[in-house]
């Protein structure tokens, strides 16, 4: 009879084929005499990474691969994988050689040691852990980062912005229903979706240099992040996509006025200079859209972002007619005020474009 599986390591990846095999290879020597498996959660790398995977797993059957097609995010990634083993214990680990593996075996036996410990975090802010070679700025922004989640945080964790840790699967499946999945940050979202806090500890390591592949940090990624903050703290008051369409239409009402009047000032007639506003206020917010808030399914190639475009054109054309009649609709028959009627409209306008948009601009691909 073989030897039960011990742990279970979750590797999500977008485009690290370089890294796979070096990966396996550390991890094979890391936790040398323990039972463990690979399941590297891809999200369709068009380097190829699924496959250079597969090829790996043709030969060593630790290794495993999910491969994802019209899906993306880091958190949901790392959710499927920790809920597609049979281990005990699952751990996450970025593909990119940054974590220290090194760490894997000593977060397995906190875990087999202490019954009441849910969760094992390699920490970069505890005694003799480190960032590397960061710099300052992005130091900076980290500490900001950690200060803000502090906020929605149960329990004095000093490093939740961590992507590197281990958990008792167990929970990482209780838990899988309630996380948003939103981001990067797969923690701090597991963290604070338990009703009753996780019981945590910390052990030090030094963020590593990235050699491979292409680093996934961008203002979009501090973007996520902030958003899933907001989704913990507000988000069963206002679905976070519908907050942010909302908050995309605002600023396309300043572009559409800003059109307006350049348009005007150049000597445009009103209709024509309002027809230009409204294709640019359109053009701005589908792309804001496509890039934030449906950035999990957002639309590439100029095939499928132009067809979208003119989707979501189409659907904001008659949300603005249902926008107008509903508000007329109130004023006249209900004989409401002007603003209320105006502002009933706006928001039957705005759940209409939200609503159709998911479906039909977003949720064909």
């Amino acid at each position: 009879m073989s030897a039960l599986l011990e742990i279970a390591v979750v590797i999500p990846t977008f485009n690290e084929r370089a890294n796979v095999p070096t990966l396996i290879a550390r991890l094979d020597e890391a936790l040398a005499g323990r039972r463990w498996e690979a399941i590297f959660v891809d999200d369709d790398s068009p380097d190829g990474t699924a496959e250079a995977a597969r090829e790996l797993g043709r030969v060593d059957t630790r290794v495993r691969v999910i491969h994802r097609i019209g899906r993306r995010g880091l958190s949901s990634a790392c959710i499927e994988g920790m809920c597609a083993t049979a281990a005990p214990v699952v751990a996450v680990i970025d593909g990119d050689l940054q974590h220290d593996e090194t760490l894997l075996p000593k977060m397995l036996d906190l875990l087999q040691a202490d019954a009441d410990l849910d969760v094992v975090v390699g920490s970069r802010f505890v005694d003799g852990g480190g960032t590397g070679d960061w710099d300052r700025d992005r130091v900076a922004k980290s500490a900001f980062a950690t200060r803000l989640s502090r906020k929605v945080l149960k329990g004095d964790l000093s490093d939740p912005m961590s992507g590197f840790f281990a958990i008792r699967t167990a929970h990482a499946r209780r838990l899988a229903p309630e996380l948003s999945a939103i981001g990067f940050k797969i923690l701090l979202d597991l963290m604070t979706a338990s009703a009753e806090p996780l019981r945590f500890a910390e052990l030090p390591y030094t963020f590593r240099v990235r050699t491979e592949g292409e680093s996934k940090l961008d203002h979009v990624v501090a973007m996520e992040y902030l958003i899933a903050l907001y989704d913990r703290m507000f988000g069963r008051f206002v679905p976070v996509r519908f907050a942010m369409f909302s908050c995309i239409g605002v600023l396309g009402v300043g572009v559409h006025m800003g059109v307006l009047g350049v348009a005007m000032l150049f000597g445009a007639a009103f209709l024509g200079a309002q027809i230009l506003g409204a294709l640019a206020a359109m053009t701005f917010n589908f792309a804001l859209n496509n890039a934030l808030t449906y950035r999990d399914r957002r639309l590439k190639g100029v095939r499928q972002w132009l067809d979208g475009w003119v989707s979501f054109c189409v659907v904001c054309s008659v949300g603005l007619v249902a926008n107008v009649g509903i508000a007329a609709f109130v004023h006249d028959v209900h004989n409401e005020g002007a603003a209320a009627s105006a502002l009933l409209g706006i928001l039957v306008g705005a759940v209409w474009n939200y609503a159709l948009s998911s479906k039909f601009v977003w949720g064909r691909y």
